[in-house]
């Protein structure tokens, strides 16, 4: 058990999506330190099962699944449990701003972190994003928004994490660059014709992380890096030329600020994603862990190296969308996402991927001062154009 630090409130939290990677590691830092944080809402689309197991550890007063048709079956599984239970989309948005929570912890998988966020900024709460994709799909808009209702982000990703903890005390002004690192996957040598070749089970073994199927995936192909550039930008009020990306292959160093006087930042640590989760629960304190810590004996020695862009194509069109702006994210991500799925499913191969978010990137409208219900727009329209190339298959390169 790690210590407590002394706050004496203790931080009513809403995990959306309890279930997933992020959430299940939210949930243990969470019980590390019962005399800090109170869990009010635990939410997933549809592992029930493990919701209920949650529910019975942690207490909640509200719990969401997400798809509709499992209500029946969890409400069975919580017997006399107090807990309301509510069910659907909607109810994410309704969770999401309820006045009796302090923070809410965003870990939905993709697209569908957008709304709920928006509804948990629109009641000025306290958000620690673990979903990236918001900030991709709809940057400019939830800035403004935060901005309006002075709604604190507070970033998970040990990358915008780490740039994050550099900046304690830092002018954004003073910013001439960052990094984010990148551990490379498990493809980093990989030459293009091996890539082609490569199988599900191959991309979801990652190096140094435990992450779910979706984040793992993107990381193989480097969009989770390209992703991540565009949250940067809008966390840090960035310009695409800001933001770099270098491979290391150790993931110790989790991201890097380089000042206009020309020093540098760089936040370090053992790769734990318990630890950007810890910092953001519980800023701006720090909470006093038993995680293991970093050993120079054990690594002695950190590299770096340059990504290719010829082949980790997805790093290069994320560039190519951050550049172009409006809804080119929202194209992107939407595309990158219907590939991933099928990639999953083994309907494509790996360098399916790049080629279904590129066709898409070229298909569909580009808009260059979207508005919410664009989004909403743009976002079906490019799952409908990239799942019509899945049914296709008209490249035998990329099945």
């Amino acid at each position: 058990m790690s210590e407590n630090t002394g706050m004496q409130d203790k931080k009513k939290i809403a995990i959306l999506g309890s279930t997933g990677s992020i959430g299940t590691q939210t949930l243990e830092v969470v019980e590390d330190f019962p005399d800090h944080f109170d869990v009010k809402v635990l939410t997933t689309h549809s592992n029930v099962d493990l919701l209920a197991r949650q529910a019975h550890r942690f207490d909640p007063e509200y719990l969401v699944v997400a798809n509709e048709a499992r209500k029946e079956e969890l409400v069975s599984l919580m017997g006399d449990h107090p807990a309301r239970i509510l069910s659907g989309e909607k109810a994410l948005n309704e969770v999401a701003e309820m006045p009796d929570t302090d923070l809410v912890m965003v870990a939905l998988v993709g697209y569908s972190g957008l709304m709920p966020t928006l509804h948990a900024i629109q009641s000025g709460k306290e958000i620690a994003l673990a979903n990236k994709e918001t900030l991709v799909v709809a940057g400019d808009l939830v800035r403004s928004q935060a901005r309006k209702h002075q709604a604190l982000i507070y970033p998970v990703d040990s990358e915008h994490s780490a740039i994050y903890q550099c900046l304690v005390g830092e002018a954004y002004k003073s910013i001439e660059k960052i990094y984010l690192t990148a551990s490379g996957g498990p493809f980093r040598n990989y030459g293009m014709e091996r890539l082609k070749g490569v199988t599900r089970a191959q991309a979801l073994k990652h190096p140094n992380w435990s992450m779910g199927d979706k984040i793992t995936i993107d990381s193989a192909t480097m969009m989770n890096k390209g992703l991540e550039a565009i949250e940067a930008r809008w966390l840090f009020n960035l310009e695409p030329g800001q933001i770099d990306v270098i491979i290391h292959p150790q993931s110790i160093i989790h991201s890097i600020v380089q000042f206009t006087d020309g020093s540098m930042k760089a936040q370090m640590g053992l790769p734990d994603m318990r630890v950007p989760i810890a910092y953001a629960l519980a800023a701006p304190e720090r909470l006093k862990t038993n995680f293991k810590r970093f050993s120079f004996e054990e690594i002695s020695k950190l590299t770096f190296e340059r990504p290719d862009p010829k082949r980790f194509i997805n790093l290069y069109l994320a560039y190519q969308a951050m550049e172009k702006g409006g809804n080119m994210p929202c194209i992107l991500n939407a595309a990158n996402e219907v590939a991933v799925q099928a990639f999953l499913e083994e309907k494509i191969g790996f360098m399916g991927m790049p080629w279904i978010v590129e066709q898409s990137m070229k298909k569909i409208t580009h808009r260059n001062d979207p508005g919410l219900d664009d989004y909403i727009q743009t976002d079906h329209e490019t799952r409908v154009f990239a799942k019509s190339l899945i049914t296709k298959k008209v490249d035998s390169k990329w099945k």
